[in-house]
């Protein structure tokens, strides 16, 4: 362990009995403020670390690694990791479709595997996440840690208000409050009626932290108002965040917090990179989310290249773990797209920062006739605009050779004031976004609110080709 970083080795171990003074706002007060250049030496000794542990383990990365003459001894820079060449998910699919259960970057013995989890399989065949035993115990301390650095202490009850099942999130927000010695109640969502059963709880338990994605966190507001609760009354003083964008976006992190009278805090990556909250604001540096560099290795890159660009320019995120042991994920392409910046941090943190979170994907960003469209625009633009009520659904189709987009909106105006509402907001939308733009208005309630994550965008093109 270097004298320098407080328990830092490979493979990690934490000591499970540590908690800082409840008044320290760091739970590793150098870890955290040390000279970057200080932390990224010790960071590229450990990629090379974690990089020959998988070569000597994983077959997968052996392979892959072979093939285009990568030693892990070679990665003497961070130039030189760049040309690592990245992993992508359909490349783990065929592993694991090639390797079942958990493919050939499993780096384990069966035996030590603790926790499986997984993805849906809705889009294709289901991704498995195999959790090895202590890789638990460190994902439980590193959330811990994060957790602490949300303004989060020992003793507080904290709400997960998130699916129990294959989904990740939810399981990682409970490991570590639990290893941050909170009361945990693991109530879940996503079950019809589960929300006015969670307004009630809420209001009985009065948790300090609550947990879920921001859409949820949405829906709820409305039905504690429905049940004629003013869910400011629940006593929730933070509210983190994960599983889609929204967080870090401006109007709808301040419906959420004006809603709840609480900090609304954005976090997480992606479920195979757990712990998941590597990237997270913090009590002293609310907005964005910091790039906790010491647990998660963050690169934001040129898709096309996947060599890094500089601070202050968009990218995707690219991962690499530096603590698991088991399916490590070293380059993992994420397909998101964020912007990233290196600058002081109010809470003295001295990490890199992605001033407005993940704010979509690649492959959910809409190209319509030479513009790029994000979902999360729409949606920023929307809950700034009087008389919006609470959802909409952007439509893209086909007509000839044109492409056109329509945004139909739930609009909480009686009918006489629709066609004002339809004009100023059809043309805020069209300027905002440089793209023609059909703006409708449905009555208030017209479309499904999302007891999870939200779907708001229907790509009829795909239907039209075929």
């Amino acid at each position: 362990m270097s004298s320098a970083m407080e328990e830092w080795r490979f493979p990690a171990r934490y000591d499970q009995d540590y908690l800082p003074d409840p008044d320290q706002p760091y739970w590793f007060p150098h870890r955290e403020t040390m000279d970057p250049q200080e932390r990224d030496a010790a960071v590229l000794a450990r990629l090379r670390e974690v990089m020959a542990y998988a070569y000597e383990r994983s077959p997968f990365y052996r392979r892959k690694w072979d093939a285009v003459d990568c030693n892990p001894a070679d990665i003497t820079s961070f130039e030189a990791f760049e040309q690592v060449p990245v992993v992508t998910k359909e490349e783990m699919r065929a592993a694991q479709r090639d390797h079942p259960p958990f493919g050939d970057y499993v780096c384990v013995d069966d035996a030590e595997i603790h926790h499986i989890h997984g993805t849906s399989g809705t889009t294709g065949a289901p991704t498995a996440f195999a959790l090895g035993r202590r890789d638990w115990e460190v994902i439980a301390d590193n959330h811990a840690r994060i957790m602490w650095a949300m303004g989060i202490r020992p003793g507080d009850t904290v709400f997960v208000a998130a699916l129990f099942s294959l989904y990740l999130g939810s399981w990682g927000a409970m490991a570590g409050a639990e290893r941050l010695r909170c009361r945990v109640l693991p109530f879940g969502a996503g079950v019809q009626g589960m929300t006015a059963r969670a307004v009630t709880w809420l209001a009985r338990v009065r948790p300090r932290a609550f947990y879920a994605t921001p859409s949820y966190a949405l829906r709820l507001a409305e039905v504690a108002r429905q049940e004629k609760i003013d869910p400011r009354e629940f006593g929730i003083e933070v509210m983190f965040f994960s599983g889609e964008p929204g967080a870090s976006v401006p109007a709808v992190r301040g419906a959420i917090a004006e809603a709840f009278g609480a900090r609304v805090v954005d976090c997480g990556t992606m479920a195979e990179m757990t712990p998941f909250m590597s990237a997270s604001a913090t009590s002293g540096t609310p907005d964005g989310m910091l790039l906790w560099q010491d647990i998660v290795w963050h690169e934001v890159c040129d898709p096309a290249t996947f060599r890094t660009v500089p601070y202050g320019s968009e990218g995707t995120p690219v991962y690499t773990h530096l603590e698991r042991t088991s399916q490590p994920m070293i380059r993992l392409a994420s397909n998101d797209l964020t912007r990233w910046v290196m600058e002081d941090n109010p809470c003295g943190r001295t990490y890199p920062k992605l001033p407005d979170g993940v704010y979509g994907r690649i492959d959910d960003m809409i190209h319509i006739r030479g513009e790029n469209v994000y979902p999360t625009e729409v949606d920023n633009y929307l809950r700034g605009v009087p008389g919006y009520a609470g959802e909409h659904q952007i439509v893209v189709s086909r007509a000839g050779t044109m492409d056109e987009m329509t945004v139909r909106a739930e609009c909480s105006y009686p009918p006489e004031q629709r066609p004002e509402f339809v004009r100023t907001t059809g043309e805020g939308l069209q300027s905002l976004l440089g793209v023609r733009v059909t703006f409708e208005t449905v009555d208030a309630g017209t479309f499904p609110r999302a007891e999870h994550k939200s779907r708001r965008v229907v790509d009829e093109r795909a239907h039209a080709r075929r």
